[in-house]
């Protein structure tokens, strides 16, 4: 009961608040002003959302921005991994290029290059307030090191929410434009307390203040196996995913009344594909593949339930908001502004797109390709076939391919006609019809990872981690 009142008193003051702001805006004349930004995030979301095909799981919410907004159907992320995928999108780089190449909590302690320059930096320096709420995991050094004014730390999608509707009415009363960024944690894989029959610490769907949904039954995705321990972790990750939408609904609601959709650009995303296995930390198509959501209401091209087909990649983000607000793109940025594609402007659409892993778990460095028709993977390491994201020691759900994953490594190449086969499961590295295909790419891939300077062309690269135990061998860190 008393979270429900404290959440209804966040409500009354947004209506409270929603009055005034508009007649704020309307003697100021802060139409003319920059759009605000606003950017809603969820943990391993992938495109598991109704309004991108999945018919069982329920995302009203979601559904209703595509409808009103723009849905980027072919929408992927630059690495499967939570921190390289976040910096990407906050640098429009690539992880190699803005050496976030593993995770960057605890002792994998990646970092951004001291000149990377992050989205919210680019808007404080024009003059926006910046705020962020929740996970902030492209950096090991904080709120600060972003160029985020003020930092909430709420990370749950409900307390996130309450966070962010709260500051939400705050940026909204003040004549200032802003850039407000929530980050939350769900859908990702939660930790259980140990109980009877779990292993210690172990993890998974929905978590443990939610309720798994199979109320309109479970979808099997093709890359994964028919089976109960399959089916239990869908219908959890659907709960999982239904809370979510349920608190996306209660922060639309907050930001349809306070008069916003006019002046701001609302962006829904993720990092990654969902943690089952063959897509979070794989460059397979359901590893790559993100829902993306954007609409502003001000502008022509940029709401009204479009869909996008052409390829898109989180690195394209950061220039598209940029050129949005009038902000000067550097010439560093490898990303491609889309803001030509919506506005109806001349633009060329992304011919590929280019994925990559160096580490997640542990050392697995991989690039890839994909054109319209096709996609080259190229391993650098005889690791395992696939790298587990289930956090658990004996995985719940099962693949289509490999058969016995445990005893499956990686090949050179591999290479899929993704017309034929969407989800991947018939490698044609090897297959002579498809050696022109399979050198071209390629070729592609090596040039994209000369210009990009990537240090693989070096050799293995060296993490963190290591570099650390090599200074304590050698006294110059102390483990205190």
């Amino acid at each position: 009961m008393k979270r429900n009142a404290g959440i209804n008193g966040v409500l009354v003051a947004v209506l409270i608040f929603s009055a005034s702001t508009v007649l704020a805006r309307a003697q100021a004349g802060s139409d003319a002003r920059r759009p605000n930004i606003v950017m809603v995030h969820w943990h391993d979301l992938g495109q598991y959302l109704h309004c991108y095909g999945v018919k069982t799981v329920q995302t009203p919410n979601f559904d209703k921005l595509a409808e009103e907004g723009v849905r980027f159907a072919r929408s992927f992320c630059t690495q499967p991994g939570c921190s390289p995928s976040r910096a990407s999108l906050f640098t429009g780089r690539h992880p190699h290029s803005n050496g976030v190449m593993g995770l960057t909590h605890a002792n994998f302690a990646w970092e951004l290059h001291p000149g990377e320059k992050h989205l919210a930096q680019f808007l404080k320096e024009a003059g926006y307030a910046t705020v962020a709420i929740g996970v902030i995991h492209e950096t090991h050094s904080g709120a600060k090191r972003c160029g985020y004014d003020k930092y909430l730390r709420p990370s749950r999608a409900a307390e996130g929410t309450t966070a962010a509707i709260e500051e939400l009415t705050r940026l909204a009363a003040a004549d200032q434009p802003f850039y407000l960024f929530a980050g939350f944690t769900e859908p990702h894989r939660l930790r259980y307390p140990e109980g009877p029959g779990q292993p210690p610490e172990g993890h998974g769907f929905p978590g443990p203040h939610l309720q798994p949904d199979s109320t309109l039954g479970v979808e099997i995705p093709g890359y994964l196996r028919d089976t109960p321990g399959t089916r239990e972790e869908l219908a959890g990750l659907q709960g999982a995913i239904r809370h979510v939408d349920e608190q996306f609904g209660r922060f639309m609601q907050a930001f349809e009344a306070l008069d916003l959709a006019g002046n701001t650009l609302l962006i829904a995303t993720t990092d990654h594909g969902v943690a089952m296995p063959r897509a979070k930390c794989s460059l397979y198509e359901p590893g790559l593949r993100v829902a993306m959501l954007l609409r502003y209401a001000g502008r022509e091209g940029w709401h009204s339930g479009v869909t996008r087909n052409e390829m898109v990649s989180n690195i394209d983000v950061l220039p598209t908001i940029l050129e949005l607000v009038g902000i000067a793109v550097p010439a560093n940025v490898q990303g491609r502004s889309f803001a030509p594609l919506l506005d109806g402007r001349a633009y060329t659409p992304n011919a590929m797109i280019f994925g990559e892993q160096t580490y997640h778990g542990y050392y697995d460095p991989q690039r890839s390709v994909r054109t319209e028709t096709h996609k080259l993977i190229a391993y650098f390491s005889t690791a395992l076939a696939i790298q587990d994201p289930s956090q658990q020691w004996r995985p719940t759900s099962d693949v289509v391919v490999p058969k016995h994953p445990a005893l499956a490594f990686h090949p050179h190449l591999e290479l899929y006609d993704l017309a034929k086969d969407p989800w991947e499961q018939h490698d044609l590295a090897n297959k002579l019809e498809f050696a022109t295909v399979r050198d071209d790419l390629a070729r592609r891939l090596y040039q994209h990872m000369v210009e990009t300077q990537d240090p693989l062309l070096r050799g293995a690269v060296t993490s963190p981690h290591h570099e650390a135990t090599m200074k304590l061998l050698q006294g110059e860190l102390s483990t205190k």
